[in-house]
């Protein structure tokens, strides 16, 4: 009985720090400055490469749409646009085996994005050089596509993140 008083006491004010603590907290996206929505026009592709602007501008929609934090609409009702091109393209081998035969090649991709609100010249964020890597095991019957397809989630995922958390 003489430990209850302070047992309850240390209950009450660590129940206080947890709630007023993580009560500021928010995960809206107050950085968007009352942006709602985003279309995805398809992405130029500069590239020889077939199909990266297609991979690019559905894996950016489809990811949008899972976050939900901005609906995915056509460029009309838009408040903010996501444009964009592939830039450059790489595939070569990444690693060998002892006799020097290729195990692992690699699928190098750079973009260039903006995201921009729609009524406005202002830029939400902008980067010429937006570039990530896949890479694909040839040992294992993995293919091409997947390794450019490990390299696309990667950029779809910086691009999410930095549209809608800030970072």
């Amino acid at each position: 009985m003489k430990y209850k008083k302070p047992i309850i006491l240390l209950f009450f004010i660590s129940l206080n720090l947890l709630v007023y603590s993580c009560g500021v907290y928010t995960f809206s996206p107050s950085a968007l400055g009352g942006a709602n929505s985003i279309a995805i026009p398809v992405f130029e592709n500069k590239t020889t490469e077939y199909g990266l602007e297609d991979l690019i501008t559905e894996g950016l929609s489809q990811e949008f749409l899972t976050d939900n934090t901005l609906k995915v609409v056509p460029e009309g009702r838009a408040d903010l646009i996501a444009t964009g091109a592939v830039t450059s393209y790489a595939h070569e081998p990444y690693t060998y085996d002892a006799s020097e035969t290729v195990q692992e090649y690699i699928c190098r991709i750079s973009l260039a994005v903006k995201i921009q609100y729609v009524n406005s010249e202002k830029i939400l964020w902008e980067d010429n050089n937006l570039s990530d890597f896949g890479v694909y095991s040839v040992v294992d019957g993995q293919t091409r596509d997947e390794g450019n397809q490990a390299a696309m989630d990667k950029l779809i995922e910086e691009i999410l993140n930095r549209t809608v958390k800030g970072w």
